[in-house]
């Protein structure tokens, strides 16, 4: 079932408008540009939930960063090869 649509006017750079028109596939421009603003809302709430996690427990330092990111090499160093999810 597909969500409610509604038209809307905006305005933004013309170069910017034709690069999206040239990527939007067979979708067409507006299921792009709402792809784009989805992903937007889902970075901005994950934004705000960091800075409020950071305002209870301080911020992640490098370390722990660097930790986690050697965790997620090593993990998909581990993932068996060949599978749906292959690249």
């Amino acid at each position: 079932m597909s969500e409610p649509t509604g038209k809307y006017s905006i305005t933004m750079p013309r170069d910017i408008a034709e690069a999206a028109k040239a990527r939007s596939g067979p979708s067409g421009l507006s299921a792009y540009v709402a792809a784009a603003v989805a992903r937007q809302i889902e970075r901005d709430n994950l934004n705000e939930l960091i800075a409020v996690a950071e305002a209870e427990h301080g911020p992640v330092t490098e370390e722990e960063i660097q930790t986690l990111r050697d965790q997620l090499h090593q993990a998909r160093r581990e993932q068996p090869r060949g599978g749906a999810d292959a690249a």
